[in-house]
């Protein structure tokens, strides 16, 4: 019962997400008619939400709530955030609601998976298991916006704004998990993560967080500008296709631990940020008629652009860090790319694409997609010069 219940938190988690955050450039460029560096800053708004949520959840969830009560008042308050910000159509009131909801959703992530591994004897054999229902969350909200024909509209904030609802209230029958910190001094180095700055003395540890930092610059580029891309050119039901992405994603988790095993972290790593590359180049190339197969290609390339460059960071960090400043790290790590680096690239990202708007209207996406293929290029000659992997350091001792 435990396990089913972890698994529709997940779910549900997920489904949220994927219901509105793929499709929100479309709506909010073709159908409020908004610019680029304004649809850039909407999807900034969540990496707002990720660069205060380590203060949220170390200073206040941790502290003094249970975490499924606190679940349940965050899913609850961003719901009713994201169903006033489905009702508004101007940028100047639309925008601090994205912030309002962002700064709810984004403890949250971190919240489940603490609360799923919790409830776990065994957290290792377990964990996969329950969070895979993440990514099928996201595929089924994904299917359901393209299938139904939302993608311009204000549906999906809509429909997440239920699932928020329902997750508030199912959160309220969730195992109850007290609060990890309670009675504990507050450390604003912990809730930051700064005694990972040590590891910054490390070269190849340095490369590592500064090309992650680096590289989810042009990374933001896919997560606000595809789907408005993929419906500009006249593909049928974008976001449905968009969630091959996902799919692919559960194939290439499942194959990693033999893959980092055969190829060591720097190879993975290095493939996954060429992945980044390639997928850009297909996009710039690609089109409805003859080459719709780059199309479909680079969003299949999903599954190794995230698996390989995210989850093969965190496994290197986790190896590189240590027991002691391991969680540490990983806040420190979450804190600098997809809070700080994420922020920058949704203004950079809309700056790009607004200087690429053709006179008869339309984008010139061959130049926009360009740019981060480029950027994310010259940071993978930059990190195979200077990054060193776990395998080659104890080859050397």
């Amino acid at each position: 019962m435990i396990k089913l219940k972890l698994s529709t938190m997940m779910f549900l988690q997920y489904f949220i997400w994927g219901a509105w955050f793929v499709t929100l450039g479309t709506y909010l460029s073709s159908t409020l008619k908004f610019d680029g560096v304004q649809v850039g800053a909407a999807y900034g708004a969540m990496a707002i939400g990720a660069i205060i949520a380590p203060f949220f959840v170390g200073m206040i969830a941790d502290r003094f709530f249970a975490t499924q009560k606190i679940l349940a008042l965050l899913h609850l308050l961003g719901a009713g955030a994201l169903f006033w910000a489905s009702n508004e159509e101007s940028f100047g009131r639309l925008y601090p609601l994205l912030i309002v909801y962002a700064v709810c959703y984004a403890p949250t992530l971190s919240l489940t998976n603490s609360l799923a591994f919790d409830n776990m004897e065994d957290q290792a054999r377990e964990f996969p298991m329950v969070r895979v229902l993440g990514t099928i969350g996201w595929i089924v909200a994904g299917q359901l916006v393209g299938q139904l024909g939302l993608e311009a509209t204000a549906e999906p904030m809509r429909l997440a704004a239920a699932a928020s609802v329902a997750l508030g209230l199912f959160s309220l029958v969730l195992p109850h998990t007290p609060p990890h910190a309670a009675g504990k001094p507050l450390n604003i180095r912990d809730v930051l993560g700064l005694d990972a700055l040590s590891l910054m003395k490390d070269r190849s540890f340095a490369t590592f967080v500064i090309g992650s930092f680096l590289l989810c610059i042009p990374l933001q580029f896919y997560y606000t500008w595809t789907n408005p891309f993929l419906n500009e050119i006249g593909m049928a039901a974008p976001a449905s296709k968009m969630t091959l992405g996902q799919m692919s994603e559960i194939l290439f988790m499942l194959a990693l631990p033999a893959l980092l095993h055969r190829f060591g972290s720097k190879i993975i790593l290095l493939v996954g940020m060429a992945a980044w590359g390639a997928r850009y180049l297909l996009f710039a190339h690609g089109n409805i008629g003859p080459g719709a197969w780059m199309l479909y290609v680079g969003i299949l390339l999903h599954g190794v652009c995230y698996d390989f460059f995210f989850v093969t960071g965190q496994i290197y960090v986790d190896q590189r860090a240590g027991l002691r400043v391991r969680a540490a790290a990983q806040g420190f790590l979450t804190f600098i790319t997809q809070g700080v680096g994420y922020l920058i690239g949704s203004f950079v990202s809309g700056v790009v694409v607004e200087q690429f708007v053709r006179p008869e209207g339309g984008h010139n996406w061959f130049a926009i997609w360009l740019r981060p293929a480029v950027g994310a290029a010259v940071i993978l000659v930059l990190f195979a010069l200077l990054f060193r992997g776990e395998e080659e350091r104890r080859a050397e001792v």
